[in-house]
């Protein structure tokens, strides 16, 4: 009997959470600076691109039973839908983090109406803290783009970069060289525009991130790919470095104004629409690796919220009958995303502000409350 009325419960739950109907709690920043215990001087947000509870279960059996996930004393769940679809994507998904509002899919910084809205990113430049990208992916494509970049489709790549010329953002790691540098729209030359910007930019074709030598007093770019990076299991292994030295490069430039960076798993949303567990499991877990370092920073700084959450799910990914520890016996239901709600982890000064159940464009409002912008 409890098992019937659970399943009532949970479906009553989704149609209500639909876009036909949807059921939102309207929650102001000045509702959620009262439950806050501490402000956080750094917010870290970490999307895992597709990451919801079956990728994240995989990646822990797979790991020995345990994540740094587990680490966290906060956790919530955030209903993904956009503002044209029960099953959202990655750029309606990100805009709703980055500018609180509910938006259509392939919008990009953009609301509903197709209207520009302003990102925390670029609130948080204006008030002078320092900024930072860290991707697995372009760092144009559609989620690091949603926290600087205001175009109608997220595919259009070059104008996506030519947005980011638009900012001063302190540091960025991620692929999409070619955007910047071999563009077919123009002739411009946005790696030389930077240079002139203050920026010190390299390339993994160039040296190892780790070969780096990093100047304070200058922005700093680094592509790891012309395009998109490969997959881990294909060599990529940036991610874990980068999300250790990015903090600790924007806590160096912020100047004790604080920072607010991004860090986003983007590969994991690919194994899922490949519908690969494998490909799933090992860019889970390059993703827990970057978050133990994250983890690791805000545990010694004492200054930092740290977030963890996914855009939406991808692949209808399940552990099915017959796995074990060792060998993950998967199951899918699409090579799309899904609409099942997405959990949240939250570390650090602000943490209490991310339990419960609450729209994806609610954890706009709750950095911001966090950060008294």
């Amino acid at each position: 009997m409890k098992v019937k009325k659970l399943f009532f419960l949970i479906g009553f739950f989704m149609v209500a959470c639909s876009p036909a109907a949807p059921v939102q709690n309207p929650v102001t920043e000045a509702d959620e600076a009262k439950k806050l215990n501490k402000r956080p001087l750094n917010i870290i947000l970490m999307i895992g691109d597709g990451m919801g509870l079956t990728q994240i279960s995989a990646g822990l059996y797979r790991n020995g039973n345990k994540l740094n996930l587990e680490r966290f004393p906060v956790i919530g769940l955030h209903k993904s839908y956009s503002s044209s679809d029960l099953v959202t994507d990655s750029a309606a998904g990100a805009t709703a983090f980055a500018s609180g509002v509910k938006t259509y899919n392939g919008a990009v910084g953009v609301d509903k109406d197709a209207v520009s809205v302003p990102t925390i990113l670029e609130e948080a430049e204006s008030k002078g803290l320092a900024t930072g990208l860290v991707v697995t992916s372009s760092i144009t494509h559609a989620t690091p783009a949603a926290f600087y970049a205001h175009v109608r489709s997220r595919d259009q790549y070059e104008d996506i970069a030519a947005d980011f010329m638009k900012t001063d953002i302190d540091l960025f790691i991620g692929g999409g060289r070619q955007y910047f540098e071999r563009r077919k729209t123009d002739d411009r030359d946005l790696w030389k525009e930077l240079e002139a910007k203050n920026y010190v930019i390299s390339a993994l074709a160039k040296q190892e991130l780790s070969d780096v030598v990093l100047d304070f007093n200058k922005n700093f770019g680094f592509f790891t790919a012309e395009g998109d990076p490969v997959p881990t299991a294909s060599g990529r292994d940036y991610l874990p470095a980068a999300s250790r030295l990015a903090p600790v490069f924007l806590n160096q430039r912020s100047k004790s104004k604080g920072f607010f960076l991004m860090i986003e798993g983007s590969r994991i949303d690919w194994g899922g629409h490949a519908n690969d567990s494998q490909y799933i499991i090992d860019e889970m877990l390059d993703f827990d690796k970057a978050i133990g370092a994250v983890l690791d920073f805000a545990a010694e700084d004492g200054n930092t919220l740290v977030i963890v959450t996914a855009d939406h799910e991808t692949g209808g990914y399940a552990i099915m009958l017959g796995s074990s520890t060792d060998s993950i016996v998967p199951g899918f239901t699409t090579k799309g995303h899904t609409a099942s709600m997405i959990p949240v982890f939250a570390y650090g000064p602000g943490a209490e502000l991310f339990g419960g159940i609450y729209e994806n464009t609610a954890i706009f409002k709750k950095m911001r409350a966090a950060l008294n912008f």
